[in-house]
């Protein structure tokens, strides 16, 4: 997502299949070669940009650092530091990152603002400036599922609504092992969420832009 001259990125769990790998499920490693390739497609489509923002989670495991997560997030961030500043931003899943960042002198924060939008995980409220009239979060990895007669199919998400009269942005993951949470049927994480969210936009984005009206219309 480009804000301004900033491209946006959420919850890339770098290191997920490792860490299932540890607990007994042999998923195969493909992860990485499928962000790399989307970043290069996305990376070449914003064009001119000053920052890249990763809002949060741009590893997985909690208490340390995996051999797949020092490999791959270290590429992932010399990728991006060749085109433009990067300001990671601290999620729940970034409890160990500062020796990551460190490494490539990165800087890592609990929050961004530019202008008037404000970039946060969304994993915790914190205060909101007056001037921000825009709040971006990643944590939720929103997704809603599509049911024709045969089948139903999950597809990632954008969300647009309201939190205490500011915009809210929900990013979906930039994660591929699974599509995420299905906000038709799954209970939310985020706080910024705890609440009616029926009249929240649904964007989804493939080869083109989905407007899928709101929650509530996909719920009927």
């Amino acid at each position: 997502m480009k804000i301004y001259d900033n491209l946006v990125l959420s919850d890339l769990h770098i290191g997920y299949e490792e860490a299932l790998n540890k607990q007994g499920v042999m998923i195969p490693r493909f992860q990485f070669e499928e962000i790399m390739k989307e970043l290069e497609q996305l990376v070449m489509k914003a064009g001119k940009i000053k920052r890249v923002i990763i809002n949060g989670d741009l590893k997985h495991e909690f208490g340390t650092i995996s051999n797949q997560e020092w490999r791959h997030t270290l590429k992932v961030l010399d990728f991006l530091r060749s085109r433009a500043e990067v300001i990671l931003i601290k999620g729940n899943h970034d409890t160990i990152l500062g020796p990551i960042a460190k490494k490539r002198n990165v800087t890592v924060v609990n929050h961004f603002i530019d202008k008037d939008v404000m970039f946060i995980h969304g994993d915790k409220i914190k205060d909101i400036p007056k001037e921000v009239k825009t709040i971006i979060i990643g944590h939720e990895h929103p997704a809603v599922s599509i049911r024709d007669k045969t089948r139903s199919e999950l597809f990632k998400c954008f969300l647009i609504g309201k939190y205490k009269r500011k915009e809210l942005i929900v990013l979906p993951s930039f994660h591929f092992v699974h599509e995420g949470h299905d906000m038709l049927k799954d209970s939310v994480l985020s706080p910024y969420l705890k609440q009616d969210l029926g009249k929240f936009k649904v964007i989804v984005i493939g080869d083109e832009v989905f407007d899928f009206g709101t929650l509530q219309s996909l719920m009927s």
